[in-house]
């Protein structure tokens, strides 16, 4: 399926901003006070911590329920010895590991700003829109022209194309269509496609951030992957070890490292991103008088959650001097659209579930439990004259020319 081209345009060459950061929970939180006062610095910092790749991983486990019944030695009332036998349920895993998905990564990071349309934190503690292109609900609220405040009904469709997104693995700047638009096979998308646009950078919203003088303001950064169809990836897998084990079965893609906060540099702000004073702050019930000045005080909180970064797991280059191969020798990696040819750069998830399914299985049946990804390293049949892998990925120092994308 061709997935329309979006985001920004690359940024050009820049020197990174060196800032203080921790990591905590899997995000990178920073308190620094320059990116609170130069949008610059801020940009520059993002820009940076965006050349790492979030880590995404798939988890599988299998468990079942084992009923068992143990003898119980004790003494009554009357402290005479008593023996009972008591019924219990257990719960036994018999897998457990994890696949690194994220190694599949060919492009990226595209940098995205929220479309206008879409109901995000621009800035203030509730979700507002700049645009009505996707308004829904009350037409006196849509009518308005401007920055207003997003409706329930808008909030509540953002979230389903938030879902659909991630399942389906379209990239952030594309509105999800109907069912039958994701097993597309056509050669440029459906008309139901439709590719948002953003009216502010992600350096606008860096400038605008800095300028602000609430005390407890926070600017999100999002990294996202996209390129796959993660529901029928999932469900594929699913089935493949159904195939070999007959018990409750848990398939869940897990990203982490994919979420970098800004946030300002005075006691209060830091008491708050620290767990253990947040826990202290909620036994002494102080906590929700801050809540609450977060919530209306003037001065109080604000939340920036409208930019991030694209991560591909597969991506169409445009190749406007290429001349595809006849469709009887076209393996469906390229295809013509009205922008020109574009060939697909990236390991289909079809390719990835081909080459790790006896890898699963095998996994299910020896009943592996590791907390480090599995590899698979077939260096048998890569000696064989004549073998050839469905796809090879691009070195680790291989960066390739895109034009959009």
């Amino acid at each position: 399926m061709y997935i329309p081209m979006g985001g920004e345009e690359p940024p050009p060459e820049f020197t990174p901003y060196e800032a203080e950061f921790f990591i905590s929970g899997g995000e990178i939180i920073s308190h620094d006070p320059h990116l609170n006062q130069d949008g610059e610095a801020l940009y520059r910092f993002l820009l940076s911590q965006s050349q790492t790749r979030p880590e995404y991983l798939l988890h599988l486990r299998g468990t079942h329920t084992e009923h068992k019944t143990r003898t119980v030695f004790g003494k009554d009332r009357q402290g005479n010895p008593q023996v009972r036998e008591e019924h219990y349920t257990e719960t036994v895993t018999d897998f457990d590991f994890y696949i690194d998905v994220g190694a599949q990564i060919v492009h990226g990071p595209v940098h995205w700003s929220v479309p206008d349309a879409e109901p995000a934190y621009r800035g203030e503690m509730t979700m507002e829109v700049d645009s009505n292109d996707l308004a829904v609900g009350d037409i006196e609220a849509i009518n308005h022209r401007g920055r207003r405040k997003a409706t329930k009904e808008e909030i509540k469709s953002a979230k389903e194309r938030k879902r659909l997104r991630g399942e389906h693995g379209l990239p952030p700047w594309v509105v999800p269509g109907p069912d039958s638009w994701y097993n597309s096979t056509a050669m440029s998308p459906p008309p139901e496609a439709q590719v948002l646009a953003s009216s502010r950078s992600l350096r606008d919203w860096a400038d605008g951030y800095c300028m602000s003088s609430k005390l407890l303001k926070e600017f999100t950064y999002t990294k996202v992957i996209y390129g796959w169809n993660i529901a029928n990836l999932e469900e594929a897998i699913r089935s493949a070890v159904h195939s070999v084990y007959n018990y409750n079965i848990h398939v869940d893609f897990k990203m982490s490292n994919h979420v970098i906060r800004i946030r300002p540099d005075n006691h209060l702000s830091r008491t708050l991103s620290n767990k253990w004073l947040l826990f202290l702050l909620w036994i002494l019930l102080i906590y929700p008088f801050v809540w609450l000045y977060k919530r209306f005080g003037r001065r109080g909180g604000g939340r920036w959650e409208v930019c991030g970064g694209a991560y591909a797991l597969k991506t169409w280059r445009l190749e406007p001097d290429a001349v595809p191969p006849p469709w009887n020798t076209n393996d469906g990696r390229w295809k013509q659209t009205p922008e020109g040819p574009v060939h697909l750069v990236g390991e289909r998830e079809g390719e990835w579930f081909q080459r790790w399914e006896g890898a699963i299985r095998g996994a299910v049946l020896r009943r592996v439990i590791s907390r480090t990804p599995l590899e698979v390293v077939d260096t048998s049949a890569i000696a064989l004259d004549g073998y050839r892998p469905a796809y090879i990925a691009p070195s680790p120092g291989y960066v390739p020319s895109f034009s959009g994308c």
